[in-house]
């Protein structure tokens, strides 16, 4: 550990003997005090800022898993320490032989998420702006949405292998494949709907943030689970297409027989036969029969490819279509 690391340490254990400061021993592997929320590294070693307090140990293990890295905990008032000494102290130990400092870790208040209590959002040195630069492209979901047959895996798949020799990075989320794992305790109720279609906008969220073009490919028949996907990216970073086909045709192409399995009363809870769905209302491409034709998979990917060019989110062709 360098001189000024050294330095700060023992500047702010000799804090935490001051008259009426100390509520506990202090020991020479970590110590917790109040400051504001800030979090430096310093090679392995880490001081962690929150609402309530800082800590500093040893190793890598951070706050709230140090285990016995942190033998002690004391506290004092927000008045007995500032800010800026820990910032001029870190900042001043790049010029030292310790290993340099990484201001930027901002650890947020412990909250309550869903059922999950006591969680902090952990920020990333990495940014998204940065991960898009790398790839040259801006994230996204493009969710396709229809009935059984529509075509919204032909589709995903024509333009996934479009955008790869394009030159652009993407990844189908496909309905029927997160139900093999990621959501296989999941049945076909509206609840488990729900949930599915939730499941699957938080990773698409996860793929769009990453700087990845996601293709979500699911039936997702209820509009207010659409929407309530579309609400957890940034605007314009949702785009919602509609395979607007008739269930007639659907029902004809019939891929998997599952309209025939319907019809006999083998499947309940089937959309478009004994369930409903419930269109976009204000979709971005729509997906239809013209003059009675329905267009191939690869006009309907170079649609959707000159959509996404137009909006800046492709960037430059890297290879030739």
């Amino acid at each position: 550990m360098g001189s000024k690391t050294r330095s700060l340490k023992d500047s702010i254990v000799s804090i935490l003997h001051a008259p009426g400061v100390l509520e506990s021993t202090h020991s020479e592997r970590g110590f917790s005090a109040p400051l504001t929320r800030r979090c430096y590294h310093i090679g392995r070693n880490f001081w962690i800022h929150n609402s309530t307090s800082i800590r500093f140990f040893e190793g890598s293990r951070m706050a709230g898993e140090c285990g016995s890295n942190v033998a002690m905990e004391a506290s004092f008032t927000t008045d007995s320490f500032k800010v800026d000494q820990v910032d001029s102290e870190v900042d001043s130990n790049k010029a030292t032989d310790a290993t340099p400092s990484l201001p930027g870790f901002l650890c947020n208040s412990v909250t309550t998420v869903g059922k999950s209590t006591n969680i902090v959002w952990q920020e990333c040195m990495v940014k998204k702006e940065e991960r898009q630069k790398l790839l040259g492209q801006k994230g996204c979901v493009i969710w396709i949405t229809g009935l059984s047959g529509s075509g919204k895996s032909t589709l995903a798949c024509t333009l996934d292998h479009a955008l790869l020799k394009r030159g652009n990075l993407s990844y189908i989320i496909d309905g029927d494949n997160l139900r093999h794992g990621l959501n296989n305790n999941l049945g076909f109720c509206a609840e488990d709907r729900t949930e599915n279609i939730r499941r699957v906008g938080e990773v698409g969220k996860l793929f769009a943030d990453a700087g990845v073009i996601c293709i979500a490919s699911v039936i997702s028949p209820y509009r207010k689970d659409r929407d309530a996907c579309r609400q957890l990216v940034p605007p314009g970073e949702f785009i919602e297409v509609h395979m607007n086909f008739p269930v007639s045709l659907c029902e004809e192409r019939d891929p998997k027989g599952l309209y025939k399995l319907a019809r006999a009363g083998k499947i309940k809870g089937f959309t478009g036969v004994d369930d409903p769905y419930e269109a976009p209302v204000n979709c971005e491409v729509v997906m239809q029969q013209i003059n009675g034709r329905c267009p191939t998979p690869a006009e309907m990917a170079c649609q959707l490819i000159t959509y996404l060019e137009e909006r800046k989110i492709l960037g430059r062709p890297r290879q030739k279509l």
